[in-house]
């Protein structure tokens, strides 16, 4: 069993990477996209990672219940890509987001960070670091920048390494 947290800003490479990593494995690939489509910008971004993916590759959208579905499709011998972890974040706690109406963050994320080190397989998860800029104006946006620091912290200490993305290019963190 591999995990893999691959961090960075916006448009840094950390999906390319991560789809890098994930063809150099040799091992079928599993793309766990977590995107939830709100408009027609967001929708050519997300056509984009879609056009770039080799086509024998399957893909899983899922925008909740990611533990589960993480279960479901991590096995021996396979590779999964969730890409990202701040999309999944951010559709839980947004109050205008769709979401199952009993969902509860909290539960979402134990569930996650339980599973996490009894997954098999290459499991290389995506996710933004947002705590690099200012403290946001709103506070549904430092709610959303607290929880994706917590987040991001807890998966770190969890996985057997983590690499952070700038500019393409990888610094590895930790493994």
């Amino acid at each position: 069993m591999s995990t893999h947290l691959i961090l960075g800003g916006a448009r840094s490479g950390k999906s390319a990477f991560a789809e890098k990593l994930a063809a150099a494995s040799g091992l079928p690939v599993t793309y766990i996209a977590t995107a939830q489509v709100y408009d027609a910008e967001f929708g050519t971004r997300v056509e984009h990672h879609k056009v770039r993916r080799p086509a024998h590759w399957a893909t899983v959208e899922q925008s909740f219940n990611l533990a589960e579905t993480l279960q479901t499709h991590a096995k021996a011998d396979t590779c999964i890509i969730v890409d990202c972890l701040t999309l999944w974040l951010a559709q839980c706690i947004c109050p205008d987001c769709e979401r199952p109406d009993n969902l509860d963050w909290q539960q979402e994320r134990d569930q996650l960070l339980e599973v996490l080190p009894k997954l098999a397989g290459t499991v290389l998860l995506v996710s933004n670091e947002v705590g690099m800029g200012i403290v946001p104006l709103g506070a549904i946006n430092r709610q959303f920048q607290d929880e994706q620091g917590r987040l991001n912290q807890a998966v770190a200490e969890r996985v057997n390494k983590v690499s952070f993305i700038a500019a393409g290019l990888p610094l590895t963190l930790k493994g």
